[in-house]
């Protein structure tokens, strides 16, 4: 197999009572892990196979939707396990907070501008928080496409994705996703994203 499903770096309830654990099950044990089987399923005997996730979605507009979609899901997933913590959540420090500060400000104008790109997302999709050309950008995209597709309307490399499809919250917050989204700030790994910043820049 090419791709593999990362174990969680933590225990399913371990983000409660912000992201509670059956969602934290669910999402992990069933969706990350279909759309793993199916991405791998799909690049199986092809030229995809011996490449990177990273190279397949740059280049993602030559490939058949069940590689987007899944491929999407496949990286997205793996993205956002690692930028949440159960002793997440305060405020970002040193470069990575000079970054946010310059590209937008403060930080309070990022939360919302953030939160907005999640909470204003039609249907099912993702917020992120990209490093384009040197500087922060905040977008969202639709189902399980991020900001490395070519295809992305705005491209960059995702550092901090939000995951605002409704199997991400709905046991716990139904139709309420901006509370959702203000209780994801509660759980984000700062460190891990500053790592991901200081690599992407």
């Amino acid at each position: 197999m090419a791709f593999k499903l990362p174990d969680l770096p933590y225990a399913y309830e371990a983000l409660e009572p912000h992201i509670d654990a059956r969602t934290m099950e669910i999402h992990h044990s069933k969706h990350h892990n279909a759309y793993t089987t199916n991405l791998n399923n799909a690049v199986a005997g092809t030229p995809l196979e011996s490449k990177s996730i990273e190279e397949i979605l740059k280049s993602i507009s030559t490939a058949a939707p069940v590689v987007r979609n899944n491929g999407g899901g496949f990286y997205n997933h793996n993205l956002f396990w690692e930028v949440m913590s159960p002793n997440g959540g305060g405020l970002p420090t040193g470069e990575l907070a000079e970054a946010i500060n310059a590209s937008f400000g403060s930080f309070e104008e990022f939360k919302t501008q953030f939160s907005n790109a999640g909470a204003t997302r039609f249907g099912s999709g993702w917020a992120w928080l990209s490093v384009k050309d040197g500087k922060l950008v905040v977008s969202s995209t639709p189902n399980q496409d991020n900001p490395l597709m070519d295809i992305a309307e705005v491209k960059g490399t995702p550092i901090l994705g939000m995951d605002v499809w409704e199997h991400a919250y709905y046991l716990k917050y139904q139709n309420r996703r901006p509370d959702y989204v203000a209780a994801f700030f509660n759980v984000i790994n700062w460190t891990k994203v500053a790592e991901l910043y200081a690599k992407a820049k």
